[in-house]
């Protein structure tokens, strides 16, 4: 009788994770085809795209695009926050309806923030957006995920028409499909970092659009030079891409300006290359927030991102990477306090815009107001 029950036992116990299993496969398959056939999650590359990746990047190995080993530098052992406040602001952020200039002289530069690393660049006759994003959430869908503290407060449709996107990596906070789509039929040209263009082409911009680039190439646009640089960073638009992509830093020079861009980096030696090989910038555009000590390697603290300033001899400074979005925990105007409070110790002269605002980078004592100092 003992023996019919454990028998009677082990064969329900043999079921029960037989239907387990088949629970696990069903539901495998079903996230594995939500992925391959949903288009958010951007395109693959193939044999070619690696082989191609593999020739002009040192950093592609094992078909993984990678942080250099001999650029990683510890950075600060402490994350020492100063504000108090919550990671979204109870107060709505205030804005300046944009002031773009239609056709600025080759001469001057106007730059636009319009919130987080989305900027509107107005550079040798040239309309340049880095890194767009105006939806609502900076995830893969509409119901969860990092959201925007305001509703936007410009769309796609309002910008001028632009002559150059440029992308920095792949994170939904800075490559949205919906605005991708939305921009480009007024977008002229595309440039992203390597791999990146095959999330481009499945959202349906047609690839004679778009110049991928690795670290330490240059393009020219109409006597504008574009570099790609590189980033303290990685990539990934779903767990299993992680580092198809590449992730870089952007310079822009003419003979009046040079301009660095730094997408979204940790701290490093890449900065100290980046100024060996440049020279210094009359403006920066710095990553300064959504840090954490468990991400450290990621992104800089602001003390960090005030010394990588000075590393590349900025002569003047703004800091990124905050005011739409909280991906982290630190109070939401922990970076830019810190990040002038810093820059002011190493004398770099900052600018913080307020979002919307179309300033002349050459005339940086116009924007100066610690706007955000007011809200809660």
């Amino acid at each position: 009788m003992e023996n019919k029950k454990n028998g009677l036992f082990k064969r329900k116990g043999v079921k029960i994770v037989m239907i387990i299993l088949i629970v696990i496969l069903i539901l495998t398959v079903a996230v594995f085809l939500y992925i391959k056939l949903n288009p958010v999650f951007g395109g693959s590359p193939d044999k070619a795209d690696k082989a191609d990746y593999s020739a002009r990047a040192e950093n592609y190995t094992d078909e993984k695009f990678t942080y250099p080993a001999e650029y990683v530098i510890d950075g600060l052992s402490e994350d020492k926050r100063i504000s108090e406040k919550g990671t979204k602001p109870a107060d709505e952020l205030p804005y300046i309806t944009p002031d773009f200039k239609e056709k600025p002289s080759v001469d001057e530069v106007y730059v636009t923030w319009l919130g987080h690393s989305v900027v509107l660049i107005q550079m040798h006759g040239l309309n340049i957006l880095i890194d767009p994003v105006f939806s609502d959430r900076a995830s893969p869908v509409s119901f969860v995920g990092p959201e925007r503290f305001s509703e936007p407060f410009i769309t796609a449709d309002e910008l001028p028409d632009i002559d150059i996107v440029l992308l920095s990596h792949d994170h939904y906070d800075h490559l949205d499909m919906e605005t991708i789509k939305s921009l480009d039929s007024k977008t002229e040209c595309f440039i992203v970092p390597l791999g990146v263009e095959n999330h481009l082409e499945r959202w349906g911009v047609s690839g004679d659009k778009i110049r991928n680039m690795a670290w330490w190439e240059e393009t020219d646009i109409n006597g504008l030079t574009i570099a790609c640089a590189p980033a303290r960073h990685y990539s990934g638009r779903y767990v299993l891409d992680s580092g198809n992509t590449l992730f870089a830093s952007w310079i822009l020079k003419d003979g009046y300006h040079q301009i660095f861009e730094s997408g979204d980096s940790g701290f490093g030696g890449h900065f100290e290359d980046i100024n060996k090989r440049y020279g210094d910038f009359d403006f920066v555009m710095i990553d300064c927030a959504q840090y954490d000590m468990n991400w450290h390697t990621s992104h800089m603290f602001p003390e960090e991102s005030a010394n990588a300033c000075e590393i590349l001899g900025a002569e003047v400074a703004m800091p990124i990477h905050w005011g739409a979005y909280s991906l982290s925990t630190h109070g939401w105007d922990d970076p830019p306090s810190r990040f002038v409070k810093a820059a002011d110790e190493l004398d770099i002269e900052t600018v913080t815009p307020m979002p919307g605002e179309t300033m002349n980078t050459d005339e940086p004592e116009d924007y100066k107001e610690k706007w955000w100092e007011s809200l809660e």
